[in-house]
């Protein structure tokens, strides 16, 4: 006999895989708790870093000195930020909106992922609190039936059985998982913030020249 099947019931998983379901889309709306579960493909990626991104933003800062800020414009940029900016700067757009914008950006991004740690959090929380239910559910089964012996032990292993699922997917998933895309969010949100000067910079030097190249 396979060891673990001991520590499977199907009645204790689903009180509290069920319930933890139930309970996030309650919570949350269902494309937020789909981005939650695609945000698990990021875990084992290591913290990001702008330095690319720094880079290119000199690049584009010695083309637009030698050809003018139009010629930014068939620059390919991958980074949505700095493509967000780069097109205010061709179009002549103000330093100080060409800042808006970054830091908007920047603060949605920032929101999104704190959203996606919500639910994770939420589960994390939520778990234990079906592993007692299933508990609860396991002992009153278990009390109504003392006279059969049949019934004992099943309702013993939903019992017992809840409570570890609900310590195990809070403790040992959901809460490591939430304090990981925590930390990734923190550090891309520190990282995001070396894009602001330099291309505040670029901005407020190059508007003259497209505001008379115009």
């Amino acid at each position: 006999m396979n060891p673990l099947a001991t520590f499977a019931d199907p009645v204790a998983a689903a009180i509290v895989l069920g319930g933890v379901a139930v309970a996030s889309l309650v919570r949350f709306p269902s494309a937020l708790l789909l981005r939650a579960v695609g945000a698990l493909r990021v875990l084992a990626r290591r913290a990001p870093r702008m330095d690319v991104e720094v880079e290119q933003i000199a690049a584009l800062a010695r083309i637009a000195r030698k050809h003018g800020p139009m010629a930014l414009d068939r620059s390919v940029i991958d980074d949505p930020d700095v493509s967000l900016a780069v097109r205010m700067i061709v179009d002549a757009d103000p330093a100080e909106a060409v800042q808006a914008a970054i830091v908007r950006a920047r603060e949605a991004r920032i929101e999104r992922h704190l959203a996606v740690v919500e639910v994770w959090s939420s589960i994390a929380e939520a778990a234990p609190a079906f592993g007692l239910i299933g508990t609860i559910v396991g002992l009153v089964r278990m009390f109504t039936a003392m006279q059969d012996p049949s019934v004992i032990g099943p309702a013993m292993a939903v019992a017992l059985l809840a409570t570890l699922y609900g310590a195990v997917i809070g403790n040992l998933i959901a809460q490591p998982i939430a304090g990981r895309l925590r930390r990734l969010a923190r550090v891309e949100a520190f990282e995001r913030e070396r894009l602001e000067a330099p291309l505040v910079a670029l901005a407020r030097r190059e508007r003259p020249r497209a505001s008379v190249a115009a």
